[in-house]
């Protein structure tokens, strides 16, 4: 499983830049449902290899980047093609439900 963890520093690179969609993780260390989050957002990036990128941010590091999309409630998921928003998801989601909803997005783009 690779999933990114972006910063200003390589922001540019792994999403602006990108080739294929990515989906940003925007959590904090001591957001509760974030924490549940991340296993599960982990675990599907293998599925979707070569499809997608699964890139992390850390919102309390990277301030000025959560603020430029605006992210208001943690954990926020982001899926962004060509350097603009597709969809989000807000809020804990099970494996499940996230792997649907990321399909059908994928699906429309």
């Amino acid at each position: 499983m690779v999933v990114i963890h972006l910063n200003d520093n390589n922001f540019d690179k792994e999403v602006k830049n990108s080739n294929i969609p990515v989906i940003i993780d925007f959590w904090a260390p001591w957001c509760g449902p974030c924490q549940m989050m991340g296993p599960v957002f982990e675990k599907l990036s293998d599925q979707f290899t070569g499809k997608l990128k699964f890139a992390k941010l850390g919102t309390d590091e990277n301030p000025e980047l959560a603020s430029k999309f605006g992210i208001q409630g943690i954990p926020t998921l982001i899926l962004v093609k060509d350097f603009k928003e597709v969809d989000r998801i807000v809020g804990f989601n099970s494996e499940g439900a996230l792997k649907q909803k990321i399909d059908s997005i994928l699906k429309k783009i």
